[in-house]
């Protein structure tokens, strides 16, 4: 049975946008075309792949199978086309990694730059997102690997351990909470915030669990890292929630204060997940086991 990568990227459309019509208009075909590529698919494989209905189409279960794999395996091309357009440019082979805000910020900068002074043919494409869009996409198979909270992850994606990491309040040494060691989340409801960008992952992270509690935290500025957070915090602008180890390293240069959450949402493993690190391409697998040995 053959499968053009037309047909696939079609049919990708048409799930994401759940119409035909908007699909075709994505896949930059014609609706006549378009709807002769999918019946052909269904005869093909013998089997309905959409249900069409006056507000668009649903996947069936063979739908969703074909949607599952026809990612991959666009993902994969992708991946082919990248490496071999790498030799070009004297880069052979590249890894699409995603990775949450703290990953970014904290835990991997050391790691990453060692494996790649060992690997000067390898490239790595890292993209900041939230811990549940990273399980998104390894799940659909548009990332190699992935570094999220644990707690996000659906059970059939495979991980380990990298690091452990909590969200703790820092304040000034003159704030609210500065003679304190622990407090709830909820305790600073009343405090004014200085918080990162609400478009990154973390602040994402923060502000949903904050509305779970009922707060509404009033954010005296956004910044886009810790150290610049944690220097307004210091002169006493407002209280933070950053990792505890972007805490520490900053405490040693800046007058904070450091105090422990008791909330659950604050207490994270992190971890390095894939979909399958054997059925990883090479580059990929090398980085994953890189990060394997160096994970504390």
């Amino acid at each position: 049975m053959r499968f053009d990568l037309v047909d696939l990227q079609l049919f990708i459309a048409v799930a994401d946008q759940r119409s035909i019509t908007r699909g075709a208009e994505r896949s930059n075909l014609a609706l006549a075309s378009a709807s002769a590529r999918i019946k052909g698919l269904e005869d093909a494989l013998g089997v309905a792949l959409l249900k069409r209905g006056r507000r668009g189409v649903e996947l069936t279960a063979a739908g969703e199978s074909l949607l599952d794999h026809a990612r991959l395996v666009i993902h994969q091309v992708d991946a082919m086309r990248g490496d071999l357009a790498g030799f070009a440019s004297g880069v052979r082979a590249s890894v699409h990694f995603l990775a949450n805000t703290s990953g970014l910020s904290e835990h991997l900068p050391k790691a990453l730059a060692g494996f790649l002074r060992e690997h000067r043919d390898v490239a790595i494409d890292i993209e900041e997102r939230e811990s549940t869009d990273i399980a998104a996409a390894i799940t659909a198979g548009a990332a190699d690997l992935g570094f999220a909270a644990e707690h996000a992850l659906p059970d059939h994606i495979e991980r380990f351990v990298f690091s452990e990491d909590r969200l703790t309040l820092v304040t000034s040494r003159r704030g609210p909470f500065a003679g304190r060691r622990q407090i709830d989340f909820q305790e600073a409801g009343a405090c004014e915030f200085v918080g990162l960008t609400s478009a990154t992952a973390l602040q994402m992270h923060i502000s949903k669990h904050a509305a779970r509690l009922g707060m509404r935290p009033h954010f005296r500025a956004r910044l886009r890292d810790f150290d610049a957070i944690c220097q307004l915090v210091s002169a006493d602008v407002g209280v933070a929630l950053v990792p505890e180890a972007a805490a520490r390293r900053c405490a040693k240069l800046m007058p904070l204060a450091i105090v422990r959450l008791r909330d659950a949402f604050a207490n994270r493993k992190l971890v390095i997940c894939a979909r399958s690190f054997k059925a990883l391409p090479r580059p990929a697998k090398m980085l994953a086991e890189h990060l394997r040995a160096e994970a504390v």
